[in-house]
């Protein structure tokens, strides 16, 4: 069965962006891009990169982890707002949302419905992982479907913003076992986190 990862970047307090909510990556943003961390994406996960990134640095390779990008309304504004109805072609791609009433892109499959029953059923169809981008309110809503943590942990710190996890979020106190990670010498560590299989 298809599992499903909530692969984020995220600081070491636990936010995957300031309180703007914007891109921490972008031209504005706090977020170093350092050399090693690029070259980790570009090798292990090739298919997270948005298609502007994948273009400026040549990349064509397909991926072996996700064919399928889930993300929320907000996390696919920020693309919208900087003129991309898709930022990821190379991926099927849903959007989760209850305002949207149709779709800026052809290829972009709006879901108004529950996410965790939608995600059900993804998983139960043939294909690789599927990729949770974010943001916290959708990671929230999946939190009981997530089967992996794959966290992208930056060297910084910011004092508030978005959790990876929205507040709203049921309080439901759970292990994971970390089955992988990579520390870069730049200080940024990419870490896996399975949930474990139930006893």
């Amino acid at each position: 069965m298809r599992k499903l990862v909530y692969c984020i970047a995220a600081t070491l307090d636990g936010f995957i962006a300031g309180p703007d909510g914007a891109d921490p990556t972008g031209p504005d943003g706090f977020w170093p891009i350092p050399g090693d961390y690029l070259e980790h994406l570009t090798t292990e996960l090739p298919e997270i990169l948005p298609a502007q990134a994948r273009a400026a640095l040549g990349i064509t390779a397909e991926g072996t982890r996700f064919d399928t990008v889930l993300e929320g309304r907000k996390s696919y504004d920020i693309g919208l707002r900087a003129g991309f109805t898709d930022c990821y072609p190379h991926l099927r791609h849903l959007v989760f949302s209850r305002t949207l009433t149709e779709s800026p892109d052809p290829a972009v499959e709006l879901v108004a419905t529950d996410p965790a029953a939608r995600v059900r059923e993804l998983k139960q169809e043939p294909g690789k992982d599927i990729w949770l981008l974010g943001g916290s309110t959708l990671a929230g809503a999946l939190y009981q479907e997530i089967d992996q943590l794959l966290i992208k942990q930056g060297p910084l710190t910011i004092g508030s913003g978005i959790p990876l996890f929205s507040p709203t979020t049921a309080f439901d106190p759970r292990s994971w076992e970390l089955t992988a990670h990579s520390v870069l010498k730049s200080g940024a560590a990419f870490l896996t986190y399975d949930r474990p299989a139930a006893a």
